[in-house]
């Protein structure tokens, strides 16, 4: 019995040894493998790069500057002189009959005519006037008076749109004075060689008795 006990507990004291000289070799292993990893990491490869970095900049370039011309400065443009108003032609005056009916016109040559025209400028110039009929009822209760008319000188040297400026007294006289003055002639203006209308033309017409 004591043989059997004996040979159990030598059997486990060899298991017990076995069991330790084995762990002691695989830790041994084992140890030996992690350190072999571990040199394995430490390759060229993982090693960080030699050398320097450099860094790129890119430097734009900066635009032209802008340019602009200088503002042009207003153009003051001088008002022109002040012209003196033309002077309005004389007022003729034509007294009843005396405005030239009774009397022989004077003769006055026409302007000389060329390709263009009138040779010479000039003025206008009455030719001819005729003396108007002295209303008979004025006449026969012996009222006298005068007519302002305002008329134009035409081109060709007839009178037209003869109006009355002025009466005394009013509506006596008016429509002698007009139908009158519808029948004077002129030499006509003559300008730059071409005759022309003359407006505002007047013309005093007298209105008196021989006896009065």
């Amino acid at each position: 019995m004591r043989n059997r006990i004996a040979g159990l507990e030598q059997r486990t004291c060899l298991r017990y040894v076995l069991g330790v000289a084995i762990g002691l070799a695989v830790t041994i292993l084992l140890f030996l493998l992690m350190e072999k990893l571990i040199e394995s990491d430490r390759s060229p490869y993982s090693e960080p790069p030699k050398g320097e970095l450099l860094s790129f900049v890119r430097l734009l370039e900066a635009p032209p500057p802008v340019t602009r011309d200088p503002p042009v400065p207003p153009v003051v443009v001088d008002p022109p002189p002040p012209t003196d108003p033309p002077e309005l032609p004389p007022t003729e005056v034509c007294e009843g009959n005396e405005c030239g009916a009774a009397l022989e016109p004077p003769r006055v040559d026409p302007p000389e005519i060329t390709g263009s025209g009138v040779d010479t400028d000039g003025e206008f110039l009455p030719i001819m006037k005729v003396a108007p009929e002295y209303p008979r009822g004025a006449a026969s209760r012996g009222i006298e008076g005068y007519v302002l008319l305002e008329f134009t000188v035409t081109s060709f040297g007839s009178v037209r749109d003869p109006t009355v400026v002025e009466a005394s007294p009013p509506g006596v006289f008016d429509r002698a004075a007009t139908a009158a003055s519808l029948k004077f002639r002129y030499k006509p203006r003559v300008l730059n060689g071409q005759p022309v209308d003359v407006r505002g033309v007047r013309n005093l017409i007298l209105f008196e008795l021989e006896n009065g």
